[in-house]
C-alpha cells in the first residue's frame, strides 16, 4: 500500500511536466477526438446476503479510454476504454442460508465503461465534466470462491480537466447479481488522475 500510494504523489508531482509537452493543451472547444490515461483508487464493497460494510476493500484502478464529441454545436463527448479494475470487498461474511464463515471477496475485473460526459468550460482552460452510464467487467479467472466472473453496472460521476491534465470521482452500482448463491451487487467508489492528449 505504501509503494501504491509514493505512486500516485510521484504521478502528481511530475504532471506538471507533461503538461509542458503537450501542444497546447485539450480544448472541450477544438477537439473532436481524444485519448488518455487513468490511474486510480477503489474503496469497493458488496451489498445483499454477502455482507461486510465494516471491511471495504482498497484497490488499483488503471486503464486507457477514448472519447469522441458526437455533436457540432455543443461539447457533448461519447468515451469508453479498459481498465484493470481491484473491487471486492476485503472480507465476505455469508448470510446464515448460505454459509457462516468468512469468504475469500477480492475480485479483480477488466471494465469497460461507455459514459455520456457534457463539458462545462471555465476560466484558465479549465472545464468540469459531469458523465453517466453503463459498465460492464469480466475477470479472466475466478479470483472468490462466492463471487461471479462477471458484473453489469452504471458509472456516475464528474470530471475536472486542466489543460491535459485530468481528474475525477465517481461512483460505480452494480445492477446484476454477482453472487454464486444468494444475491448481492457491488458498489464502488472511485478517484482517478491522468493526462488526455
Amino acid at each position: 500500500m505504501k509503494k501504491f500510494l509514493f505512486t500516485i504523489v510521484a504521478v502528481l508531482m511530475a504532471a506538471p511536466s507533461f503538461a509542458q509537452f503537450s501542444s497546447g493543451g485539450f480544448s472541450i472547444d477544438e477537439e473532436h477526438v481524444y485519448w488518455g490515461v487513468r490511474f486510480g483508487m477503489n474503496f469497493s464493497g458488496i451489498s445483499g446476503d454477502i455482507v461486510d460494510a465494516d471491511k471495504r476493500r482498497t484497490g488499483m484502478t488503471l486503464g486507457g479510454v477514448v472519447g469522441l464529441r458526437v455533436t457540432e454545436n455543443s461539447p457533448v463527448f461519447l468515451e469508453s476504454g479498459l481498465y484493470y479494475s481491484q473491487r471486492g470487498a476485503k472480507t465476505l461474511k455469508a448470510h446464515e442460508k448460505i454459509a457462516k464463515d468468512q469468504l475469500e471477496g477480492h475480485i479483480n475485473y477488466f471494465d469497460i465503461p461507455l459514459v455520456i460526459k457534457y463539458g462545462f468550460p471555465m476560466e484558465d482552460n479549465m472545464a468540469v465534466l459531469p458523465f453517466f452510464g453503463p459498465y460492464v467487467g469480466f475477470s479472466l479467472s475466478k479470483d472468490s470462491n462466492c463471487l461471479k466472473r462477471s458484473d453489469m453496472g452504471f458509472k456516475l460521476g464528474c470530471g475536472l480537466e486542466w489543460n491535459n491534465l485530468y481528474a475525477e470521482a465517481f461512483y460505480q452500482f452494480g445492477v446484476v447479481n454477482i453472487a454464486d448463491k444468494g444475491s448481492s451487487h457491488g458498489r464502488n467508489l472511485g478517484v482517478n488522475i491522468g493526462i488526455n492528449f
